[in-house]
């Protein structure tokens, strides 16, 4: 084959789990007894911001609203009573003819901020009853789905008991490992300014599936890994279980991503110009290759550094290489440098495309 400069597109190659990007353990605020679990808190099951996935029983919350209600009200009466007491003993104050101004004992001034102090704290006693009432209802704190649920109906709980642990659904992450070879052939964003770079999921759980998302790679771990030295990239792809699709009545030929689901992952890196792609069939003993000179036939056998490598290819610098050369794809038993030989045009039958034959 003949090479030629061109432009060759990197990629840069790796695989990761999928995880949630938020996950959270849900729990009451209140102790209560459960008396209602909706069906969106089974293992499994989607939920909305908001929805309320346990109810506890009302009737202690409710109970503590009266008797709140009515330490207000006896702490605004007290309140009242000491107000007109110390009107009083001004009264009587001038009363008795004294010109001087009374202390504040007199006027009972403690006793009126007392009052006011009890009316206040009865105040937030009953704003707080009221509040406990309202997180008798345990609410979603996002759209998710439930990874585990962990209690029953009519089991009393507590702030420290666990209902349930859910997760995100908006969004998930794939942390992608990539060795130090690679990094800089990729623009990877270090801050949140940083413009995300695009990434290519597949399913690595079914061979030859044709499932496949699309990604963004928003940022690093910052720390090359003490083992392999990789660097950890972040993956995010976003409605991973096609819910916003599903709401909005959208088809989509992709299938939902599932949590610890591992995939493989494509990411477009730099161009490389002017380069020339050398099969790794054409490479022997690693680093060699046999070029053709086409004017004199004549072999010679070149050491090469490529700059890049994948599965198929390695790419190397024109540079050095003369312009036109031909390249031997033949594993050739005997290629003396300098060589002459022969190009045998492929049969209908042969496998390969050129043969390539040392003459004497």
């Amino acid at each position: 084959m003949e090479l030629q400069p061109e432009d060759f597109q990197t990629v840069v190659r790796s695989q990761g789990v999928v995880r949630a990007e938020t996950d959270a353990v849900i729990s009451s605020e209140v102790s209560g007894k459960i008396v209602e679990i909706s069906p969106s808190l089974q293992d499994g099951a989607f939920f909305e911001k908001g929805d309320v996935l346990v109810r506890l029983s009302a009737e202690d919350f409710e109970s503590a609203i009266i008797s709140a209600q009515a330490n207000l009200a006896r702490a605004e009466s007290a309140h009242a009573q000491e107000k007109t007491k110390a009107k009083q003993a001004r009264l009587n104050w001038e009363d008795l003819g004294y010109k001087e101004e009374p202390n504040e004992l007199v006027l009972r001034l403690p006793q009126v901020r007392e009052a006011e102090a009890n009316v206040l704290a009865a105040k937030a006693a009953l704003a707080a009853a009221e509040r406990d009432l309202t997180r008798a209802d345990v609410r979603a704190p996002f759209a998710g789905r439930v990874l585990t649920r962990s209690v029953a109906i009519g089991q009393r709980v507590t702030p420290s008991v666990v209902l349930a642990t859910v997760f995100d659904t908006s969004r998930v992450e794939v942390r992608l490992p990539i060795t130090p070879r690679y990094l800089a052939f990729v623009d990877l964003p270090e801050t949140a300014d940083d413009p995300p770079v695009p990434v290519h999921l597949e399913d690595a759980l079914t061979e030859d599936s044709p499932t496949s998302w699309s990604g963004q790679i928003v940022g690093t771990e910052g720390a090359l890994n003490p083992d392999s030295r990789e660097l950890i990239v972040i993956a995010r792809i976003d409605d991973p279980f096609l819910r916003n699709a599903q709401i909005e009545g959208q088809s989509s030929a992709s299938k939902p991503l599932r949590i610890g689901q591992p995939v493989s992952a494509e990411i477009r890196a730099r161009v490389l110009r002017g380069v020339l792609a050398i099969p790794r069939s054409a490479v022997r003993n690693l680093r060699f290759i046999n070029l053709v000179d086409p004017e004199t036939m004549t072999l010679s056998r070149r050491e090469i550094d490529p700059v890049w490598s994948d599965e198929t290819h390695l790419i190397i610098e024109a540079e050095g290489i003369p312009s036109g050369a031909l390249l031997s794809t033949t594993r050739l038993v005997f290629a003396p440098e300098g060589g002459n030989v022969e190009i045998i045009e492929p049969s209908a039958e042969a496998d390969e495309p050129e043969t390539i034959s040392a003459a004497d």
